[in-house]
């Protein structure tokens, strides 16, 4: 007796569709899956053992052969759970129903037949709707996600035997549909707002220019200073998410499992804040069979390094490569698979190792060899990297009993948005080019031209401060984002004091 069907597996974010084929023939009984199986993939037979007879139906006691092809890609997670039991429940007899095959079916199984949800639902919807496949029969915890994809039938299911029903043609289920512009829609409200932070109103314009051109910042001041604090609010002055933006947010959290219960889609921007602690497979991603990392899960949205000098330095230069391509490489013996990483670096350091050499209402204890040092735990690589340094002062007193004057997150979003308007229509032929900070050289020619006055004013700064090539660069991205927000088509000498004066670690302020 022979059964086939079709399931998926996810390799990194992307979907791949599976053969499952049963075969059963007589002898001693047994069970063998193969196919590359994982761990979770071997144990899968107990699953299938107990709730196939759980549900009421008899398991067969014979030699059963499951085959998970392709055979030459390693299988792992629990959602061959329910293809296997509907393959052998079809090689018995029980499911009579050949249509079965125009669909994907995927699902974990409890003992007692119930269905449970399984990690990477929207990137296997998107799969079944590129290979001609009508429908997908899955969870119904995912149902909300697999829906998001559009183009296929999507048939949430809760048991084992009402999949055996269903595909009999005893019960009839209506497929879930889901309105996009309903859950895009949403309200987005945060519960934190610029209003809430005192003073730093240098340390706000530079968050502000930061978010307006994707530009990453870095914030290095004394404890208490505020610079959690900045970092945190700088997602409520973000725009929202574009559906494609959402939509591969989503598939980051999802093969994660990140995504909540019946959750359709990720519509905030992410804002990521690992430990300094973190490896460097929790950061960048990895293990046996690659999972995303802090940077993928922090893509479309805000990673934020804080105590920046206190992560490892092997760690913190493995982030030149997303910070430069927006993505992801990790290789294995096995496999290679690459994740989107396209996000905004918002750290923040102490000036010293005691944390108060630039407080004027503490004493630094630590001589300049001992800075020196601590500031050398970055390296020049990174920084450079780096579009926007600022210095984040002490709060007086004044300011801290001072009534909040300054502007909402909504306000400050709102020249944010418009400044990223001007950089899509800017860039509207150019691919993979969203923001002043993604521009390649090229760009930097064509849209950051400067007057006279200008260059004489970065070759002055260049010169005094020994600016690499690339900082250059990055004052000339940041002064465009200046013009943008101000909009001014021209850079002004002034936008370029502006974006010189973002630049206070190559001034060696802390000696």
């Amino acid at each position: 007796m022979f059964s086939i069907l079709y399931s998926a597996g996810v390799q990194g974010i992307d979907a791949y569709l599976v053969t499952v084929e049963s075969h059963l023939e007589g002898g001693l009984p047994a069970f063998a899956t193969v196919g590359l199986p994982e761990g979770a993939v071997r144990e899968s037979k107990e699953r299938v053992l107990a709730a196939i007879k759980n549900s009421g139906y008899a398991f067969p006691g014979r030699r059963i052969t499951v085959n998970l092809a392709p055979a030459d890609i390693r299988k792992e997670g629990t959602a061959f759970d329910l293809p296997m039991a509907v393959g052998l429940l079809t090689a018995i007899g029980v499911v009579r129903s050949t249509e079965f095959k125009k669909y994907v079916i995927i699902g974990e199984l409890a003992l007692d037949g119930t269905v449970r949800p399984i990690k990477g639902a929207l990137s296997i919807a998107g799969l079944g709707k590129q290979n001609g496949i009508e429908g997908v029969i899955l969870p119904a915890e995912n149902a909300k996600e697999a829906a998001m994809a559009q183009g296929l039938d999507v048939y949430p299911m809760t048991s084992l035997r009402q999949i055996v029903q269903f595909l009999n043609r005893e019960i009839t289920c209506v497929p879930y549909i889901i309105d996009i512009s309903t859950v895009f829609s949403t309200t987005i409200e945060y519960d934190i707002d610029f209003l809430d932070v005192k003073g730093q109103e240098h340390a706000k314009r530079a968050i502000e220019i930061a978010a307006a051109g994707g530009h990453n910042i870095i914030m290095v001041g004394p404890p208490g200073s505020g610079k959690t604090m900045l970092a945190r609010r700088l997602a409520t002055i973000l725009p929202e998410m574009t559906l494609e933006e959402a939509l591969s947010t989503t598939r980051v959290h999802s093969v994660a499992g990140l995504l909540g219960s019946h959750q359709a889609l990720v519509v905030y921007r992410p804002f990521r804040s690992p430990h300094h602690s973190i490896s460097d497979a929790g950061l960048i991603g990895g293990g046996h069979i690659p999972k995303p990392g802090e940077v993928s899960l922090a893509h479309n949205g805000v990673l934020f390094l804080d105590e920046l000098a206190e992560f490892k330095r092997n760690v913190l230069e493995l982030l030149r490569q997303p910070m430069e391509d927006g993505l992801v490489t990790i290789a294995r013996a096995a496999v290679s698979l690459t994740f989107p990483a396209r996000f905004m670096l918002v750290s923040a350091m102490n000036p010293c190792p005691c944390g108060y050499a630039t407080d004027p209402n503490k004493t630094c204890n630590c001589s300049p060899t001992q800075i020196q040092k601590y500031m050398m735990r970055i390296s020049g690589p990174l920084l450079d990297r780096i579009d926007i340094h600022i210095e984040v002062p002490a709060v007086n007193y004044k300011d801290l009993i001072a009534p909040s004057n300054g502007e909402a997150s909504a306000e400050i979003r709102k020249r944010v948005k418009s400044a990223r308007e001007r950089q899509l229509e800017r860039f509207k032929n150019r691919k993979k080019v969203f923001t002043n900070a993604a521009m390649s050289t090229k760009d930097i020619k064509k849209h950051c031209v400067i007057d006279y006055h200008g260059q004489e004013l970065l070759k002055t700064a260049i010169t005094r401060l020994g600016l690499s090539a690339r900082a250059y660069d990055r004052i000339l991205k940041v002064s465009r984002t200046i013009a943008d927000i101000e909009g001014s088509e021209k850079i002004l000498p002034e936008f370029i004091s502006e974006a010189i004066q973002y630049r206070s670690l190559d001034r060696n302020y802390w000696q």
